[in-house]
């Protein structure tokens, strides 16, 4: 246990099996990310700017107000607005005053913006499919679990 790792960084020994397991788990989500920003690159977004578009899809053609896209994301971002502000000037969302609360801003995606994510779908699923061919479904869900017991008592 722990040959691709001890290649990886070099390194014979670990203080402790919670150490190989952490230092896995974060070379592992270093792989997936890179990965991840490197198809959202040739597209001209970030990882970050894709998951905000996807949250929105699921609501096309409604909206979410910034708190709400905040709380959905994978991963914390400090400036959800810089961030929606970014995509919103390449057309990819707009963003409209809530009719029930005009302090509250409401962002939505656009036609344009369910284009981009439609063409980047494929290429995202067959990342997410990639796993198939390392790890079966039982082990799958059994990292899944794994993974869910671990952050969940951070939250």
């Amino acid at each position: 246990m722990g040959e691709a790792l001890k290649r990886r960084i070099k390194q014979e020994r670990f203080e402790s099996p919670e150490q190989e397991a952490f230092l896995n788990l974060l070379i592992v989500a270093d792989f997936l990310h890179e990965k991840l920003e490197r198809v959202c690159a040739k597209y001209g977004i970030t990882h970050g700017q894709y998951n905000v578009l996807r949250i929105l899809r699921g609501l096309y053609p409604d909206g979410h107000p910034r708190c709400e896209i905040s709380a959905r994301l994978l991963e914390r971002a400090p400036d959800v607005t810089r961030m929606v502000d970014r995509i919103e000037k390449e057309g990819l969302v707009e963003r409209d005053r809530s009719t029930e609360d005009r302090r509250l801003s409401i962002t939505r995606i656009t036609k344009k913006g369910m284009k981009l994510i439609d063409k980047m779908t494929p290429e995202i699923e067959e990342m997410s499919k990639s796993f198939s061919t390392k790890l079966t479904k039982q082990e799958l869900k059994i990292l899944s679990h794994l993974c869910e017991t671990i952050y969940d008592e951070a939250e």
